[in-house]
Parts: structure tokens; C-alpha cells; sequence
């Protein structure tokens, strides 16, 4: 992830979650966070017209913290949905943990977030437990899942 993306990464951002991450978020994240690795799925064979900038189709984040991985963030454009965009960002996410020497990845999810839970599933993660209250713009709890790596 780089930030002159980071126009296209929040306008997938706010049409994803109903608390969007904030422009000086991802780039604390990208700059500033040792931690962290985020990384962006392009699609080669369009353009974005301002400054010819490739299109964003999709990113995904996640932390390092001595032998996990926690994954803060992944999100698709809507019309690339359903194509497992999402799964390719998750999937190459889990390689990289791999090879940062993590045993273990952790994630949240809305339990309304069905599709979401049903990649995470598919890909080896399994419900865990609740962070109560979670979410700041409804209260919603969060399912802690977790993956052996």
C-alpha cells in the first residue's frame, strides 16, 4: 500500500464499514506502524483518470506482534465483490505472517458480517469468542476467530 492510493482506499473504505477508517489512520499505518503490513490488489487492465493512477480493487492489513498476526482490515470494491479478491488479500496475508515466523492469526467480525464469516471459515478460522460491544456505531458485538498458521 502506498499512499498516493489512499483517495481510492477510503472511498472503498466508506462504502464498506459504517466506521470508516480516516486518511491519517492508514497513513499512521503505512508510515509509522513497524508492526504493520498493508498491501493493495490492483487491476492492471484499467486506470483511474486523475494523475493515471492504477485502480484499486481491494487491500487488507494486518500486525505482526511477535509470533501472530492480526488482520485490522480488508475490504473489496463493491463491483469486484464476489470474485475472491478478498480471499487472494487474506490468503497472501497468512503467507506473509508465515514468513515472518507467526504461528497464530486472530481477526474480528461483525456477527452480522455473514459472507465475511463464511471466507474466514473457508479459510481455516474458527470462532473463538466475543469482544462485547465492539463496534462503536451500534454496540454490536465481535466474533474473535483465530487460525493456526
Amino acid at each position: 500500500m502506498e499512499e498516493q492510493y489512499l483517495p481510492q482506499i477510503l472511498t472503498i473504505e466508506r462504502a464498506s464499514f459504517a466506521c470508516p477508517w480516516t486518511d491519517k489512520a492508514f497513513l499512521g499505518e503505512i508510515r509509522e506502524n513497524s508492526f504493520a503490513h498493508y498491501i493493495v490488489c490492483i487491476d492492471d487492465s484499467t486506470t483511474v483518470e486523475e494523475g493515471n493512477t492504477q485502480q484499486i480493487i481491494g487491500y487488507a492489513g494486518m500486525w505482526t506482534i511477535i509470533d501472530e498476526i492480526h488482520i485490522t482490515t480488508i475490504a473489496v470494491r463493491e463491483d469486484w465483490r464476489s470474485q475472491r479478491i478478498g480471499e487472494l488479500l487474506l490468503e497472501y496475508l497468512l503467507q506473509v505472517g508465515r514468513a515472518k515466523g507467526a504461528f497464530n492469526a486472530t481477526l474480528e467480525v461483525r456477527p452480522s458480517n455473514i459472507s465475511a464469516q463464511r471466507l474466514y471459515e473457508r479459510l481455516g478460522f474458527k470462532a473463538f469468542g466475543l469482544r462485547k460491544k465492539y463496534y462503536q456505531d451500534n454496540g454490536e458485538d465481535a466474533i474473535i476467530m483465530w487460525k493456526e498458521l
